[in-house]
């Protein structure tokens, strides 16, 4: 066995970089050089969903700007503690599609895997902040859902989802891709990930490796909600990726004080087509508690849409969309 100590042993960057992260508030708004007027309150908001994001991320803020849309995403603020009404812990009823721990089957013809609970940053917004990983991450898991997938052809699409799958290593990856393979009627690996958004040295030749895999068609879907979250190393990854056959979407959330104008959402799909990434979906928030004050009305995010169709060719306009509970589809408001 390799030990840690062991000549010539060291940790690929990303995983340096998702092993040291802030974790403080205090320790985010020194960085920035912010004053820490609300930190009792910040602390209490964090206290059930930490505050969890990369040295690298956090650079890409502007320092002695408390609304950077960036912090925004990522600091915990008083308001999560407030009640709302509409606004639960499991907004998208993902407890009802659940045939075996860890997989999700909601949609016809696809099923998502929840490969792991742990994210390389923590989204303020995240629709499963209150997940219950605990009763979905057992030691069987894979297996479980491996021997459910085997036993429906109808399915062709396997989704791997979190937490965020790409924060697992290559080899751990490798040995699920693995199985999921041995599966002939699963023709396309699907990976929604937001790590390499915030690490972008995440994108390496391993993993580019492994979802390059004649076996599959691959599809890599970035969660990226504003341009500077593009960073020049970032593209210059997904240009590789998308040379070597990768299919590169995005998707955002429509967030108020975060890309909630017309010129962010403009830039964004600009910066993304740079990187050889396709404009997907733009969400409407998630109704889960703690992220009310993100929310953004529907008669807002249509007259945004509007406004991006006359600013930008068809194929760079995200789909307006949300996400309801027992439909068979996502509901789209403007495509």
């Amino acid at each position: 066995m390799i030990t840690q100590d062991a000549p010539g042993w060291e940790l690929p960057d990303w995983r340096r970089q998702q092993a040291d992260l802030i974790t403080d508030p205090a320790e985010l708004l020194s960085m920035l050089g912010l004053a820490a007027d609300a930190l009792p309150e910040q602390l209490a908001a964090a206290r059930d969903f930490p505050l969890r994001v990369p040295r690298a991320y956090a650079a890409l803020m502007t320092p002695g700007d408390p609304d950077d849309p960036l912090l925004r995403q990522v600091m915990s603020v008083p308001e999560e503690l407030l009640e709302q009404p509409g606004y639960t812990a499991d907004p998208l009823d993902e407890s009802d599609h659940t045939p075996v721990p860890g997989l999700l089957h909601k949609y016809h013809g696809r099923a998502l895997l929840v490969v792991t609970g742990a994210c390389a940053v923590h989204c303020r917004y995240c629709f499963r902040r209150h997940f219950p990983y605990q009763t979905h991450l057992s030691g069987k898991r894979w297996e479980q859902a491996l021997a459910w997938l085997s036993e429906r052809p109808d399915i062709n699409e396997v989704i791997l989802s979190g937490g965020d799958p790409l924060t697992l290593n290559n080899r751990r990856l490798g040995q699920l891709l693995e199985g999921l393979a041995a599966l002939p009627h699963l023709v396309r690996l699907r990976v929604h990930s937001r790590t390499p958004v915030v690490i972008p040295e995440r994108l390496d030749d391993g993993l580019l490796a492994l979802m390059a895999d004649p076996r599959w068609r691959s599809v890599l879907v970035l969660h990226a909600n504003h341009p500077r979250e593009l960073s020049p190393s970032l593209l210059e990854r997904t240009r590789q990726w998308q040379r070597a056959g990768i299919t590169l979407l995005n998707q955002s959330v429509l967030l108020a004080g975060v890309n909630d104008d017309l010129e962010t959402l403009v830039r964004l799909s600009e910066r993304l087509h740079e990187g050889g990434i396709m404009p997907y979906y733009l969400h409407l928030l998630d109704k889960v508690q703690g992220a009310a004050h993100f929310a953004v009305s529907d008669d807002q995010a249509r007259g945004l849409h509007h406004q991006l169709r006359g600013r930008l060719p068809g194929f760079l306009v995200p789909r307006l969309s949300r996400e309801e509970p027992g439909e068979a589809a996502k509901t789209v408001l403007a495509g």
